[in-house]
């Protein structure tokens, strides 16, 4: 009897085992969950720790180009301003990695000299090619394109690719530029005006105040919009010079290799394989010589000649391929809209043909009345309107502003007969 009341002992004299039976292997479960699993290769914790921190910067920077949902501007210039910027950013930071995780230049050592010494001097004072082989010239003998016994030969200095990285993103930079100037122009003006009525879904007294503060904002401000909307076209003007500079631009940092780089691809591409020369190979080696010079154990200048590979240059031409042919596509797009624009500055036929195909709720003499009363800065402070506010509020605003116009003759001026006017 004493044995069995001594194991029926209180609760708080309980041993702690006894207690919290399963405290203890759920904390040890946890405990080795922590534990870092150094039975990898240093290296591969190194590598898949930078590809975290490259996953966070990406995460990071998309989360500050998202915006609002309010349209300003048109989907060209997007294009330009956004979806450009974010390529040319996540390019930077895959070259980034892969420039800082890994070996970005391997370069064949003897004994003399360090691998580490080698590799970092190769890196930092550029490597060359040898031009006539390049070319395939010199066919006495196989070899790979570039690399050959110097002599003589004219060489081909091969800097870029220190630099590919700080040129990408001081592009990204001058992409943004135009959107940078228009969101300062703009000032806020269209999300303003909107007054969250871009959901029809609200009261029907809220509704008809903020319509008619926008009514009386349009009435107030007609035909002074103008200056607004040219700075508008000033921006998309400023993206197609940007663009073209830009192919100007990367031309020159690869030494004039690269206006005409996605037609020899194509080319490439289609020549017999006999007889075809790979421009990337051309423009992007993926060999390359170095040379070394140290002073021997005498104090005579000793010369090493190393072959360098540079894996760099696998994803560098792709990269660039890419940016050819996109930078090429925004160009054309993009002229197309300058010239777009300049048919809506010149013509107000055009300006009501574009208001009837895009707001077919509107009825025919309402666009009419309001781009006869009106000039074209605000024919695109209307279109920027229909794009954001809720199709039947932008129709009833339109129809009780055109009402309005034609109980007034507003801003009537000598010669009005009620034609189209001129912008």
């Amino acid at each position: 009897m004493g044995r069995a009341r001594s194991e029926q002992a209180p609760f708080g004299k309980r041993p702690f085992y006894k207690t919290y039976p399963y405290h203890l292997p759920s904390l040890r479960t946890k405990l080795s969950r922590r534990r870092p699993n150094f039975s990898l290769p240093l290296r591969r914790r190194r590598t898949s720790q930078e590809g975290f921190r490259v996953m966070d910067l990406l995460r990071t920077f998309y989360t500050l180009t998202q915006t609002s949902t309010i349209t300003r501007e048109s989907l060209i210039f997007r294009l330009h301003t956004k979806a450009t910027v974010v390529i040319l950013v996540t390019l930077t930071i895959i070259i980034t990695t892969r420039q800082y995780v890994g070996n970005p230049i391997d370069c064949i050592h003897t004994r003399d000299v360090p691998e580490d010494v080698l590799n970092t001097f190769c890196w930092i004072h550029s490597t060359f090619t040898v031009v006539d082989a390049s070319r395939n010239i010199v066919t006495d003998q196989a070899h790979y394109p570039g690399v050959l016994f110097t002599g003589s030969r004219p060489i081909r200095q091969v800097r870029y690719y220190q630099w590919v990285a700080f040129v990408l993103f001081f592009q990204a930079i001058l992409f943004y530029t135009p959107r940078w100037l228009w969101k300062s122009w703009e000032g806020g003006k269209i999300s303003a005006l909107m007054m969250d009525l871009d959901v029809a879904v609200c009261s029907e007294i809220e509704k008809k105040q903020k319509k008619k503060l926008m009514i009386d904002y349009l009435w107030e401000n007609l035909r002074f919009h103008n200056w607004w909307a040219y700075r508008y076209y000033f921006c998309e003007v400023l993206a197609l010079v940007n663009v073209i500079g830009q192919m100007f631009l990367m031309n020159r940092f690869f030494d004039g290799a690269f206006l005409m780089f996605g037609l020899d691809v194509i080319a490439f591409i289609n020549t017999d394989q006999e007889d075809r020369i790979d421009p990337m190979i051309q423009i992007f080696p993926r060999m390359t010589k170095c040379t070394f010079r140290k002073y021997g154990v005498s104090g005579d200048e000793e010369k090493h000649d190393a072959l360098c590979i540079l894996p760099l240059n696998v994803v560098n031409e792709k990269i660039y391929v890419f940016l050819w042919f996109w930078f090429i596509i925004l160009s054309i797009l993009t002229l197309l809209t300058v010239i777009y624009r300049i048919i809506i500055i010149f013509s107000p036929r055009m300006r009501v043909y574009l208001l009837r195909m895009r707001y077919r709720l509107v009825r025919k003499e309402v666009i009419d009345t309001i781009v006869r009363r009106s000039k074209m800065g605000d024919w695109f402070l209307f279109y920027m309107l229909g794009e954001n506010v809720d199709s039947l509020i932008f129709r009833d605003v339109l129809q009780d502003l055109a009402h309005k116009l034609n109980r007034h003759d507003f801003h009537h001026t000598p010669g009005f007969k009620g034609e189209i006017q001129e912008a």
